[in-house]
């Protein structure tokens, strides 16, 4: 018998193959898209993939913390916050990046959650931590893919190169830079209450070989900080900002990527 969260699958997976073909065809065909169309095929793939989501992760005994259920929730939850900045901003063509990203991270999860490990009773305080967390990975995440893509585009047009693909399928630079600083604003404010909540709720901080990754985390949210205060005081642009977008997430991700993989994969804890 078929189970209900495989069939909330195959249509969210439906809904976003579906999204993205119909937003790839009208960009190369220099058509315009329909964004309500596009937003609401979307948001019904969302609403499905959370419904996945929902399954695998709230259990009776506790919140399902996984590297799958966090790799299907991040995914998501990129794709969410891709939406919401191309609600505003004239770059809807990222979301080419955070459909198929969301698909994989959805697959992922529902192919290979293991449903009897890593359950933990968490206090309320912690699992705010844990999800806020999450959601300043997967924005700051998005900036530095944002910031790839920004140095691949300046390379094009430096360089003065014939065929501009990146240049001609993306938005301007300056519209690329400004949304850009709106994902570091965004990433560094849940990446500070985050880490606010992290110091009052965590128990038994070196016991859950949490100094580490808490170290990064905090080199991490200097360098960020450094780069915001750099924009608004001395107008750092352009591949200083790239720089300093991917240093950041490289040390973020150095933390909370590294400890959950040892901790899960090889130690088993």
């Amino acid at each position: 018998m078929i189970s209900l969260p495989l069939v909330y699958t195959i249509l969210a997976l439906i809904a976003y193959t579906s999204s993205f073909w119909y937003l790839f065809s009208h960009l190369m065909s220099k058509r315009a898209p329909n964004h309500w169309f596009i937003r609401s095929l979307l948001s019904l793939g969302l609403l499905l993939h959370a419904a996945v989501l929902y399954n695998d992760m709230w259990t009776p005994m506790g919140v399902n913390y996984n590297v799958f259920n966090l790799m299907s929730f991040t995914a998501g939850l990129m794709l969410l916050l891709s939406l919401l900045f191309s609600s505003y901003r004239p770059v809807i063509a990222l979301n080419l990046i955070g459909i198929p990203v969301a698909a994989v991270g959805l697959i992922a999860g529902f192919s290979f959650s293991q449903h009897n490990l890593f359950i933990n009773q968490n206090s309320i305080g912690l699992d705010i931590h844990i999800i806020l967390s999450l959601s300043a990975y997967a924005v700051l995440l998005m900036a530095t893919i944002h910031a790839v893509l920004m140095w691949f585009q300046n390379r094009e047009l430096k360089n003065k190169q014939k065929r501009r693909v990146w240049v001609n399928l993306l938005p301007s630079l300056q519209d690329m830079e400004s949304l850009l600083f709106d994902m570091l604003i965004a990433g560094f404010a849940l990446l500070t209450v985050a880490l606010g909540f992290g110091f009052f709720t965590v128990e038994h901080f070196f016991a859950q070989h949490l100094a580490h990754k808490t170290a990064f985390s905090i080199i991490s949210w200097f360098v960020y900080g450094a780069l915001l205060l750099g924009r608004y005081k001395f107008g750092w642009r352009g591949q200083k900002a790239i720089r300093f977008t991917i240093i950041g997430f490289f040390l973020l991700a150095l933390g909370f990527i590294g400890s959950k993989f040892v901790l899960e994969m090889i130690l088993s804890k």
